[in-house]
């Protein structure tokens, strides 16, 4: 039965499982548009190409299947690649379909016309053009396969319009089992054999695949044996931090204790991590030419293992398949004190420290992470109000954190929206800068037009606080380019029709907050702080003062 284009792409994605799409409508794509009308697939209509893209990303993370995207040719595309770039960086599987002008007019600078191969070669796993209609089927199944195989990542598939317009007769995908490779025994052994020799090790984790049970597995792994975990920048629900070998997270801002015993170690036991500069900061803590340390390096990806550290043992599989074979194994060690040392330096990190101004963003915090429910999804994006959250939030279930390890501003918005529409019976909370949510604000109508209900916290400093921090540290008192001019938050969120509330104190925050829950509808509580609250350990005056005495 012949079909158009658009048709046939429509019929693959149902074949492949797919339930929703995020979008940003263009004519270059109307045939997939017009395939989607009966599918029984959702697609979320979005106001920025940008946003459609991180919504995507954000339903790969949450699901482990490809977030799946439509935006359209040119200005489309470039909007959609910061969400491309966050996917690659986060490992995440995506698959973005990019409209593209008719293939026969190709190399004449049309309208809009862009060389996809490459614009997003180097941000993506594989970049193609589909040109014949009949061979949609084809590039879909391999493009998901992509996406899902070895070390996850987004796939970019442009789509001429004659040929998604154009007819053709041809069978749909087929879909064949895929069966996991576990761990070899022989490589558990050397694990095991190595990890017995070592005084004082580290496991580090983080990487894709990740799900409750691998989480299980780790923290029964890491009780058995009694070794610290540390998780990597932004994974930080892989373990329950209230679990007695949890020992912090390597973030951009890390306890300091935390840096000292990733340095001293003479062990890292690496799962699903690619154990990159933001874990080492900038590399210095194990040097790639000398770590002088042990290094056992699991990755589902083989290109991964080696490419900065070369390990001394080093395992192509999944971290779940991983731990289901370690989680098996008998004591080979005694690290009791070691772990309770590194357990007592993260229970010393977060006991809060206080911050100028009557709100808090520490009492905030740990008012959020005391009183939602253990299951509740925290977002955020990038910026320094994020430091507080990875400082002072307990995160207890897998699943309830998303958040860029690109290190993109704008993120968490959008991602709120794609959890609230994949769990509407959860707590979802965005944490936002004022800067970071206004990058993605405009989603609020995508929100209200699909029924979304986040919470976003917006924490509202009138300032770029990541970029004001490294100017005075650099150019004490000299600020240039990194103050905002904000709008009323609170009458921002009721214009778009959801709750919105002002907070200037840290002892109205939980009212507020039981307000917003009671609207039944996104809600913004907007959070006045304090100009020289500008980190977790530092004011904005000390920091000046410091740099002015060098």
């Amino acid at each position: 039965m012949e079909r158009h284009g658009g048709k046939i792409l429509s019929d693959q994605l149902v074949k492949l499982g797919v339930r929703r799409v995020f979008s940003v409508p263009g004519e270059s794509f109307l045939a997939a548009l017009d395939g989607l009308y009966d599918s029984g697939i959702t697609n979320i209509v979005c106001r920025q190409e940008g946003g459609a893209a991180m919504m995507a990303e954000s339903y790969g993370k949450m699901t482990g299947q490809p977030g799946v995207c439509f935006v359209t040719r040119g200005p489309g595309a470039t909007n959609a690649s910061a969400g491309i770039h966050i996917a690659m960086q986060d490992s995440t599987p995506m698959v973005l379909f990019v409209g593209q002008i008719d293939n026969r007019h190709t190399d004449r600078e049309t309208f809009q016309e862009v060389d996809y191969k490459a614009m997003f070669g180097p941000i993506a796993k594989w970049v193609a053009q589909i040109d014949d209609t009949d061979r949609l089927p084809e590039y879909i199944g391999r493009a998901f396969r992509v996406a899902m195989s070895g070390r996850p990542g987004p796939v970019v598939l442009a789509l001429p319009e004659n040929m998604l317009s154009d007819m053709a007769d041809v069978p749909d995908i087929r879909l064949g089992e895929v069966h996991e490779a576990q761990m070899p025994s022989a490589a558990t052994e050397a694990i095991l054999q190595a990890l017995g020799q070592a005084k004082r090790p580290l496991v580090v984790v983080g990487g894709p695949h990740w799900d409750a049970q691998a989480q299980a597995d780790l923290q029964a792994f890491a009780e058995q044996q009694q070794l610290p975990v540390a998780v990597g920048f932004r994974r930080q629900d892989y373990i329950d931090n209230r679990h007695g070998c949890y020992a912090g997270d390597l973030n951009v801002g890390i306890n300091p204790r935390l840096a000292a015993r990733l340095r001293e170690a003479d062990l890292l036991l690496l799962i699903g991590t690619r154990f990159g500069d933001i874990e080492t900061q900038g590399y210095t803590l194990v040097d790639p030419a000398a770590p002088q340390k042990t290094i056992i390096h699991i990755h589902a990806d083989a290109d991964e293992i080696g490419r900065v550290y070369a390990p001394d043992i080093g395992v192509v599989a999944t971290a779940p398949a991983a731990l289901r074979a370690l989680v098996a194994a008998s004591p080979v060690g005694g690290w009791s004190d070691w772990t309770a040392a590194a357990r007592a330096d993260y229970d010393t990190w977060i006991s809060p420290q206080e911050s100028p101004g009557a709100l808090k963003q520490e009492q905030v915090i740990t008012w959020l992470s005391d009183h939602l429910p253990d299951d509740a999804i925290v977002t955020n994006g990038a910026g320094n109000y994020a430091a507080w959250l990875h400082r002072y939030f307990v995160y207890k279930k897998h699943g309830t954190q998303l958040a860029p390890t690109s290190g993109s501003m704008g993120y968490g918005f959008p991602a709120a929206i794609s959890a609230s529409l994949e769990y509407p019976d959860r707590t979802v909370v965005c944490l936002a800068g004022d800067g970071c949510f206004q990058m993605t604000c405009n989603e609020l109508s995508t929100a209200a037009q699909h029924g979304a209900t986040p919470i976003i916290v917006v924490m509202d400093n009138g300032r770029y606080g990541t970029i004001r921090m490294h100017q005075e540290k650099h150019y004490p008192g000299r600020v240039s380019g990194t103050m905002l001019a904000n709008p009323d938050f609170a009458t921002l969120a009721r214009a778009y029709g959801g709750y919105g509330e002002t907070v200037t104190t840290s002892a109205d925050f939980a009212a507020a907050f039981a307000r917003a829950q009671a609207a039944g509808t996104f809600a913004i509580i907007a959070c006045k702080v304090d100009e020289e609250a500008l980190s977790t350990g530092a004011t904005l005056s000390a920091v000046r003062a410091a740099a002015q005495e060098k």
